[in-house]
């Protein structure tokens, strides 16, 4: 049994195509589609063997394996796909493309989308906001949460509603863009997560800005 499991994860590995190469350290890595196909070969053979009879588990487990390397595999290929997509559309414009597991995050400097405190859109970035929302809507089996954050100069209440109106702005742009509503949800959350220091120029330009999150719908 353990065998059976064994082999069919290697072969899971090897016929997924195991590294990608990330243009920005030059180095190889294990493509999540990979990891997931791991994870769901694991989680499927366990699953087959425990729901066949006796005589049957090394054939359930195979069958499970397959089926769940299948499933795991084919979301971290998704978002794969789409990350080195909008990685190539936004080199250079000083948007982060920043990748957690099956997450995609999206980091949009406040100093390149929007003037000081204002909410509307600089006209500049909406290049960059349209090549989004192209991959965006070619990739349409992802949830987006687009956040508003601020620093903390001024009051809690002006930087809650300042960064509710840059997310809205955000995804309001999105859904001319073609995007669907339903897939949307934006959420300003002021000054308290920032991820810098608020003592300096720098740490508060930082803080200041739009991020997307993209979650496959599963």
């Amino acid at each position: 049994m353990k065998k059976t499991i064994l082999a069919l994860t290697m072969a899971t590995v090897t016929l997924g195509g195991c590294m990608t190469y990330d243009p920005y350290t030059g180095e190889e890595k294990t493509s999540n589609a990979t990891t997931g196909s791991i994870i769901g070969a694991l989680g499927g053979a366990a699953i087959g063997a425990a729901t066949s009879s006796k005589s049957d588990r090394g054939k359930g487990a195979l069958i499970g394996a397959a089926s769940g390397a299948a499933i795991g595999g084919g979301i971290g290929y998704y978002m794969d796909k789409q990350e080195a997509e909008l990685r190539r559309k936004l080199e250079g414009t000083g948007v982060r493309v920043v990748r957690n597991g099956d997450q995609i995050e999206l980091v949009m400097p406040g100093n390149i989308t929007f003037d000081l405190n204002q909410a509307s859109i600089k006209p500049s970035f909406t290049g960059t906001l349209e090549s989004v929302g192209l991959v965006l809507a070619e990739y349409d089996k992802t949830i987006i949460q687009i956040e508003g954050h601020t620093d903390s100069s001024g009051s809690q209440s002006y930087n809650q509603l300042l960064s509710e109106k840059r997310a809205g702005s955000v995804r309001d742009f999105l859904l001319n863009q073609g995007i669907q509503a339903n897939r949307t949800r934006a959420v300003g959350y002021g000054e308290r997560y920032p991820i810098a220091s608020n003592d300096t120029a720098a740490g508060r330009e930082q803080n200041r800005r739009v991020e997307l999150t993209l979650v496959p719908m599963q």
